[in-house]
C-alpha cells in the first residue's frame, strides 16, 4: 500500500517512527544520567571505603613515623586496586610517602582538603593535559592529626562503561524501531477504517474507564480486532491491578530499605558498646514495637556472650552461659514464636518469663548462626511481623560494628587495668605501648636461658631491662655481673673476661678468676658488646657455644653455668657489613632481640618519670614532694631528649636542686631546654612562611597575577592579599 507523505497514514507512520526515536532518545538520555549518577556515586562510596581502610592501616606507622610501613602501604594498596591512580599521605603541607615515579605535582597537594569538619573530601581532578580524569578523595588519617591520606581514582572506567551503554541502547532503539515501523504500516492498513471507534474507546479509557470495551462489526478481521482491543482492555485492567501491588510493594521495600540504611549507619557511628546497644535496640522496637528485646551474640571464638539490651551492653565469660546458648543456636534459621520460652534468665531478664509468646529471630552471618534477637511478646504487643526480614537484615549488617566495638571495649578495659597498675616493671619505669611491648617481651624470655640483645640509645635503661630479666628469672639468687666492655682497654678486656693465671703477663702476680667465673649460676651483661675487639670476639663466640674456656696462661677448662644478656648503642648488622663485628657472634647474641625506643618516642612516659625522679631527690635531700608546674611540664614534654631517661633524670636532679619552692617552674630547667623550644618555634615559623609564600606565588601564576581572582581562590580579602604581598615581597 503507497502512502503519501500528506496523507493521515503517512502522518501516522512519521508520527510512530519519530515517537520510536524520540522515546528511545529520552531513555537513552534517562538511562545514561542514571547509569552516570550510579557510576559517579558507586565510585565515590568506593573511593570512601578504600580511603577509610586505608587510613586506618597506616595510621598506626604514621604515628611511629615508620614512613617505610606507610609506603608500602601505599605502593601495595596501589598496585591491588586497578582503578587507583595515586596515593600519596599530607602532613602539615608536607608529603610523607607517595606512589608516583615523578613525586607529587605541587598543585595537586592542595587540590583537595578535608572538610571543616574533618570528613572525607572528593574532587574532580583533571590533569593539564587533560589525558587523565580522576577522582581524588582527600580522608583525615587519626581525625587529621596523623596527616591527611590522598588517593586518585581512574574515571575512565567509567566512560568506557557510558560507551558501552550508550551503543547497546543504539542497538536496542535500532531493533525497537524497525519492527515498529513494519508493525505501523501493517496496523494502518488492517485498522484505519475501525479508528474511530477505537479513538472513541480509547478516549473513555483514558478518562479512567477501564471498564470500555468495543464491538466492530463488517470483516472478521475487524471483528477479531474489537476483541483483540477488548482482550487488550481486560489486560491493561489486570495489569493495573497488578502494578498498583507492585507499587506497594516497591514502597514497603523502599521504606524498609532506607530504614535499614539509617539505622545501620546511625550504629556504625556510635563509638561504644553501650551505645550501640541502647541505640540498635531503640530503634528495633520502633520496628516491632515490643516492650521487651535482647539481642544475644556469641563471639566468633564462642568464649564468651554480649548481651545487648536498651539499658545497655554486658559481656559475659561464663563458659556455662556460652554453652547454654550454643545449644540454643542450634537449627534456627528463621522466625520462630515459642510458648514455652526457651531463652530464659540469666541470658535475659527476668521479666521475659512474664511474657506470654517469645519470638525469636536468628543473626545469620554468612551460613553461621550468630545469635538471636529474643522478643518478649505480649498479646497487646501487636508486632507486625512481616517487617521481621528488615529486622533480620538491621543485626545482621549491624554485626561487624557490634563486634569491633565489643573488641575495643576489651582492650580498653585491658589497658586500664595496666594504666591504674604500678608503672614500673621490674626496675623499669613506663606506661608507654612501647614499653608495654617491651615488659611482654621480657615476661616470655625471663624464665628461659636464650641469649637476650637488648638495643637502644644511650640512657634508655638498657641495663635496668638486663637487670629486670635477671630478677625475674630462674638465677635471680645467683649473680648478676656487669661487664662495660667500652671501659677496658684492648690489653685488659680479655683478662677481665676470661681471668689469669700468676705469671700470664707482667704484673701478674696472682691468678685472678674472670668475670665470667664470677658469674657461675648467674647472669653476665655484656654492656656495650659492639666495642669488643675482633681478637676477643672469637674467644667470647666460642664461650657462648660451649660454656667453656681457658684463663690467660692457664691451660685448664673451665665450664660455667651461665646465662649472657648483652646491650648496644650500635647497630650491630651495619657494623658487620663494616667487618667491625663478627657476623657468627652477632647472629648467635641476637636470639631474642629487645628493643628499647628512645624516650621522644615515650611521650606519655616524660611526665611519669618527671615526676618519679622529682619525687626521689627531693626525699633524698629530706625535702616533701616537689610539684612541677604546667609551663615547666610544657618545656619538659616539648623537648627531644637526645640523652634519652639518663638526660632527664639529670635533668629532675638539677631543677630539684635549684627550685626553691614547693614547685619546679621553668628557671629551675637547664637553659638547653628553654633554647631547643625556641630553636623548635623558629624553624616551624620558617616553614610555615615558606608554604605560605610558596601557596601565594602558585595561586598568583595561576591567575595570570589577577588579583582579584587569586584573592577569591583563596579565600581571603584583597586588602590581604595585597598586605601578604607586600609581606613576601611579590609586589610587582
Amino acid at each position: 500500500m503507497r502512502i503519501a507523505p500528506r496523507s493521515l497514514k503517512g502522518t501516522l507512520l512519521l508520527v510512530l517512527t519519530s515517537w520510536v526515536l524520540v522515546s528511545c532518545l529520552l531513555v537513552a538520555l534517562l538511562a545514561s544520567l542514571r547509569y552516570s549518577e550510579a557510576l559517579t556515586t558507586n565510585l565515590r562510596a568506593q573511593a570512601r571505603n578504600q580511603a577509610n581502610s586505608l587510613a586506618l592501616q597506616i595510621t598506626d606507622p604514621i604515628l611511629i613515623n615508620d614512613l617505610v610501613g606507610v609506603q608500602k602501604a601505599l605502593t601495595n594498596h596501589v598496585q591491588s586496586h586497578s582503578l587507583v591512580e595515586y596515593a600519596f599521605v599530607v602532613r602539615g603541607g608536607e608529603v610523607l610517602a607517595h606512589t608516583m615515579e615523578d613525586g607529587v605535582p605541587r598543585g595537586l597537594v592542595g587540590a583537595n582538603q578535608p572538610g571543616g569538619s574533618r570528613e572525607p573530601s572528593t574532587r574532580r581532578v583533571v590533569s593539564a593535559a587533560g589525558d587523565r580524569d580522576l577522582l581524588d578523595i582527600a580522608q583525615p588519617v587519626f581525625e587529621g592529626k596523623a596527616g591527611t591520606l590522598r588517593l586518585g581514582l581512574k574515571r575512565q572506567a567509567l566512560l568506557a562503561k557510558m560507551y558501552q551503554l550508550w551503543g547497546e541502547i543504539g542497538l536496542l532503539a535500532l531493533a525497537i524501531l524497525l519492527p515498529a515501523i513494519c508493525g505501523g504500516v501493517f496496523f494502518l492498513r488492517r485498522t484505519f477504517k475501525p479508528l474511530e471507534s477505537l479513538v472513541a474507546a480509547t478516549r473513555s479509557m483514558e478518562g479512567g474507564d477501564l471498564d470500555t470495551r468495543v464491538r466492530l462489526r463488517g470483516k472478521e478481521e475487524f471483528a477479531s480486532l474489537g476483541e483483540a482491543f477488548n482482550s487488550m482492555a481486560q489486560r491493561l485492567q489486570d495489569y493495573s491491578l497488578q502494578l498498583q501491588q507492585q507499587r506497594d510493594n516497591l514502597e514497603r521495600m523502599h521504606h524498609q530499605l532506607s530504614t535499614a540504611y539509617e539505622v545501620i549507619r546511625a550504629v556504625s557511628a556510635q563509638t561504644g558498646l553501650d551505645s550501640i546497644s541502647s541505640h540498635l535496640l531503640d530503634k528495633l522496637r520502633e520496628i516491632l514495637p515490643c516492650a521487651r528485646m535482647t539481642l544475644l551474640l556469641r563471639s566468633r571464638d564462642r568464649n564468651r556472650l554480649y548481651r545487648l539490651t536498651p539499658e545497655g551492653a554486658e559481656i559475659l565469660r561464663d563458659q556455662e552461659l556460652v554453652a547454654r546458648m550454643e545449644s540454643r543456636l542450634k537449627g534456627l534459621s528463621s522466625l520462630q514464636l515459642h510458648k514455652s520460652r526457651i531463652f530464659g534468665p540469666p541470658l535475659v531478664d527476668a521479666s521475659f518469663s512474664q511474657s506470654s509468646t517469645q519470638g525469636i529471630i536468628p543473626m545469620e552471618h554468612g551460613e553461621d548462626v550468630l545469635g538471636v534477637l529474643v522478643i518478649a511478646c505480649s498479646e497487646e504487643c501487636g508486632c507486625d511481623f512481616r517487617e521481621v526480614d528488615l529486622v533480620g537484615l538491621i543485626i545482621a549488617h549491624s554485626s561487624d560494628s557490634i563486634f569491633r566495638a565489643a573488641a575495643q571495649e576489651e582492650e580498653m578495659e585491658d589497658l586500664r587495668s595496666r594504666l591504674e597498675g604500678d608503672p614500673a616493671y621490674g626496675l623499669v619505669v613506663g606506661r608507654d605501648p612501647k614499653m608495654q611491648k617491651v615488659y611482654s617481651l621480657i615476661e616470655e624470655v625471663a624464665p628461659t636461658d636464650a641469649t637476650v640483645l637488648i638495643h637502644g640509645e644511650s640512657g634508655t635503661g638498657k641495663e635496668l631491662a638486663a637487670r629486670t630479666i635477671h630478677d625475674k628469672s630462674p638465677r635471680r639468687e645467683n649473680p648478676f655481673v656487669v661487664i662495660d666492655c667500652s671501659s677496658f682497654p684492648e690489653t685488659l678486656i680479655e683478662s677481665e673476661l676470661f681471668g689469669h693465671e700468676k705469671g700470664a703477663f707482667t704484673g701478674a702476680d696472682s691468678a685472678k678468676p674472670g668475670r665470667f667465673e664470677q658469674a657461675h649460676g648467674g647472669t653476665v651483661f655484656l654492656d656495650e658488646v659492639g666495642d669488643i675487639p675482633m681478637a676477643v670476639q672469637v674467644k667470647l663466640l666460642r664461650v657462648l657455644q660451649s660454656q667453656k674456656f681457658e684463663r690467660l696462661g692457664g691451660r685448664r677448662t673451665i665450664s660455667v653455668d651461665m646465662r649472657v644478656i648483652a646491650a648496644t648503642n650500635k647497630d650491630l648488622l651495619q657494623e658487620v657489613r663494616a667487618g667491625r663485628f663478627r657476623e657468627d657472634l652477632y647472629y648467635r647474641l641476637e636470639v631474642v632481640p629487645i628493643g628499647l625506643p628512645p624516650l621522644r618516642q615515650r611521650g606519655n612516659d616524660i611526665a611519669l618519670l618527671a615526676r618519679r625522679f622529682a619525687d626521689y631527690y627531693a626525699a633524698s635531700r629530706n625535702r616533701k614532694g616537689l610539684e612541677i608546674s604546667s609551663q615547666a611540664m610544657r618545656l619538659l614534654l616539648g623537648y627531644s631528649w637526645p640523652g634519652n631517661v639518663r638526660e632527664l633524670e639529670n635533668t629532675m636532679e638539677q631543677a630539684a636542686i635549684m627550685a626553691r619552692g614547693d614547685t619546679i617552674v621553668p628557671v629551675d630547667l637547664p637553659e638547653k631546654i628553654h633554647l631547643s623550644l625556641q630553636q623548635q618555634e623558629q624553624v616551624e615559623d620558617r616553614n610555615i612562611r615558606s608554604q605560605e609564600r610558596e601557596l601565594l606565588l602558585q595561586t598568583l601564576k595561576e591567575c595570570a597575577w589577577n588579583k582579584k581572582q587569586a584573592a577569591r581562590r583563596l579565600g581571603i580579602g584583597r586588602s590581604t592579599l595585597y598586605n601578604k604581598l607586600k609581606k613576601y615581597g611579590l609586589e610587582n
